[in-house]
């Protein structure tokens, strides 16, 4: 297929290109033509262009979305790696002023991440970016390296995940476990035992519908299991939880003692021995020599040592 832009730019209008890709990623036409602000009839023309093209629909409607046909989905990686690689050219050698810059960049996390690093990073592209754009979107991890291969993903911070030889990771900071419970919980008053740990009502927290977190797995590898009574995907919706009921929550630390600024809330050592959690930066080594990526990288950094996120002790 494809092997550079150069040759994806030949065959036709490199434009048409970029409404497929864009098509593509959001399975919709009315999404793709809001990302490359356009009108939807344009992203229709361009279509009905590349289905003559291909002699193939390379869409086609799927209850209210649409669905990639077999040809659109073997020529999809193509198009998105020249594409990139286009826009990796274009950004070389160029300067790149913070005060002045209109880039866009969507960063994946997960909830943990997301509520400590996200309102002190807004807050600095506000004072020293404010024409740069951010997004923040839910991890899916099993997607990791086809998002950021793809450009669906600017970066991503995550635990330590396998991952494309394409895709650049950096350390970030590790984490504890620890146990949450409301201030005047009457398991507070004295250092938590694992009996009491397992015997009491649990919240736990997952992206995830189904399968297993951290803490039990390590507690199942050892014949053990602890009564889980509501599982959500939000810590902070589960932290207030804890607050008015007898229900204990594990978390990561940092977000404990975030929690425990605004509400009346106990921390406590969790009574089982369990690694501390390594967080990840992930990105796209197209990306490593963009001025722009990694100045972004570089504020994550500094706001990641600011709120001393690494709270291990």
């Amino acid at each position: 297929m494809f092997k550079t832009y150069q040759d994806l730019g030949s065959a036709m209008d490199l434009n048409l290109f970029k409404v497929f890709d864009a098509v593509y990623r959001a399975n919709s036409l009315t999404e793709a033509a809001k990302d490359l602000h356009i009108t939807q009839p344009a992203v229709s023309n361009a279509l009905a262009r590349l289905r003559e093209h291909f002699d193939d629909p390379l869409f086609v409607r799927r209850g209210r979305s649409i669905a990639p046909t077999p040809l659109a989905d073997s020529i999809a990686g193509d198009i998105s790696n020249s594409l990139m690689s286009l826009q990796e050219s274009l950004h070389k050698g160029q300067e790149f002023d913070p005060s002045t810059s209109k880039r866009r960049f969507i960063i994946s996390m997960g909830d943990p991440i997301e509520f400590v690093a996200l309102p002190e990073l807004i807050s600095q592209l506000q004072q020293y970016a404010p024409g740069i754009r951010l997004q923040s979107q839910r991890l899916v991890r099993d997607q990791l390296s086809r998002q950021l291969i793809s450009g669906e993903v600017s970066m991503a911070v995550d635990i330590p995940q396998s991952v494309d030889s394409s895709i650049q990771q950096q350390f970030l900071f590790k984490d504890n476990l620890c146990v949450l419970m409301r201030h005047d919980h009457p398991l507070s008053r004295d250092t938590l035992s694992l009996k009491q740990y397992l015997n009491t009502g649990h919240i736990t927290v997952s992206g995830r519908s189904r399968g297993t977190v951290l803490e039990d797995a390590t507690l199942n590898r050892k014949g053990l299991s602890r009564n889980i009574i509501f599982r959500g995907q939000s810590y902070y919706s589960a932290s207030h939880i804890v607050a008015t009921s007898d229900l204990l929550l594990t978390l990561p630390k940092h977000l404990a003692l975030r929690f425990q600024e605004f509400l009346p809330l106990h921390i406590t050592p969790l009574p089982l021995k369990i690694p501390a959690l390594e967080m990840m930066m992930y990105w796209h080594r197209s990306a490593s020599n963009d001025n722009a990526h990694e100045w972004l990288r570089a504020c994550i950094e500094r706001v990641i040592a600011k709120n001393d996120v690494s709270a291990t002790g």
